[in-house]
């Protein structure tokens, strides 16, 4: 099967249970969608003209513009939960289709379609947001378990991207820290989070905050992201 885009999503908007917010982590289909380079800071907004970011302290900037994840893992939750789950529900901006997310390292090239590129940039980590809007009991530690996050997305060249949209994996960095990697140091595998440090892929905060919680050298070399 080749791997294309499923899916392009947006958020639909609601109360977040509990919070003075509403959340954006419910989306939904649309015909297309606009990808563009938002500011380098949580709070900078998502990098898909007209989505939504509720939790600005904690979401939105360069490092995660856009969200994927894959049908083929909404469908094996599918079968866990005993229930459908709509392209968007995990809410992703881009629902794939034949390729595997997780596999693919920090830092590597994306291609989509015939213009845009992305670049795969840190992991998701599952929050109460989307353990309130699943319903679903203990899901963050469900999530984790599973491993499988999607990917967070950097936007290098802006464009339209529609379902159907071929994507393909380009320019692969001189290393070997896949996502699945990147997620499991991020949700305190401390063995896995040795090698992601040692291999400075992180953008700077994150690799310091994750080299003090090991232990390690608190800062990245220069250069670094």
């Amino acid at each position: 099967m080749a791997s294309r885009i499923l899916s392009t999503n947006l958020a639909q908007p609601k109360p977040d249970p509990g919070t003075p917010r509403v959340t954006g982590i419910d989306k939904r289909p649309v015909e297309v969608i606009e990808l563009f380079t938002p500011g380098p800071r949580y709070g900078d907004g998502p990098g898909v003209v007209g989505d939504l970011i509720g939790d600005d302290e904690h979401h939105g900037g360069v490092d995660k513009a856009v969200y994927a994840f894959s049908r083929e893992e909404l469908d094996w939750w599918e079968g866990e939960l005993g229930r459908p789950l709509s392209d968007g529900m995990f809410g992703e901006n881009l629902t794939t289709q034949g390729i595997e997310l997780e596999a693919l390292l920090i830092n590597q090239r994306v291609r989509i379609g015939e213009e845009v590129i992305v670049e795969v940039s840190i992991p998701r980590t599952p929050c109460a947001t989307f353990q309130r809007h699943l319903g679903e009991r203990a899901w963050v530690r469900r999530f984790t378990e599973r491993g499988r996050c999607g990917v967070y997305l950097r936007v290098i060249v802006p464009g339209t991207v529609r379902p159907g949209d071929a994507i393909e994996a380009v320019e692969p960095p001189a290393h070997e820290i896949d996502m699945a990697l990147a997620f499991a140091a991020a949700m305190g595998d401390n063995d896995a989070a040795r090698q992601v440090v040692a291999a400075e892929v992180l953008p700077a905060r994150h690799h310091e905050k994750m080299a003090r919680r090991i232990g390690a050298a608190p800062g990245p070399r220069p250069g670094m992201r």
